[in-house]
C-alpha cells in the first residue's frame, strides 16, 4: 500500500470528523413527556440547551412525578438526537456502521 495513499485518506477522515462535529453543534432534538408537560432541549453533544414546564406540573405536593417526568424527557430527547447523529452520519461517512460506537 503506498503511505501517501494512506496519508491522503486520513486527512478525508480528519475532515468529515470535523465536518461532523460541526453538523453535531448544529442538531437541536426535543423530547418530552407526561404530555409534554415536561420538554427537554438538546444539541447533538447531548448538552441540554433548554427545559419547558408546564405549570401544572409544578406541584409542590408531587415533586417525585416532576422529577420522573424530566428523567423521561430527557431520555426522549436523546433518543431524538441519536436518531439525527445516524441520519446524519450515514451520509457523512458513507453509510459506515456506528453501532460499534455506541450511536
Amino acid at each position: 500500500m503506498n503511505p501517501f495513499d494512506l496519508l491522503k485518506n486520513t486527512q478525508a477522515i480528519k475532515e468529515q470528523s470535523e465536518k461532523l462535529q460541526e453538523e453535531l453543534a448544529s442538531i437541536r432534538a426535543e423530547g418530552s413527556s407526561g404530555g409534554r408537560m415536561v420538554t427537554i432541549t438538546l444539541n447533538g453533544k447531548f448538552e441540554m440547551m433548554g427545559i419547558k414546564l408546564d405549570p401544572i406540573c409544578v406541584d409542590n405536593r408531587d415533586v417525585q412525578m416532576l422529577e420522573d417526568l424530566i428523567v423521561a424527557a430527557h431520555k426522549n430527547a436523546m433518543e431524538n438526537v441519536q436518531e439525527q447523529i445516524k441520519s446524519k452520519s450515514q451520509s457523512l461517512l458513507g453509510g459506515m456502521d456506528l453501532s460499534k460506537f455506541g450511536l
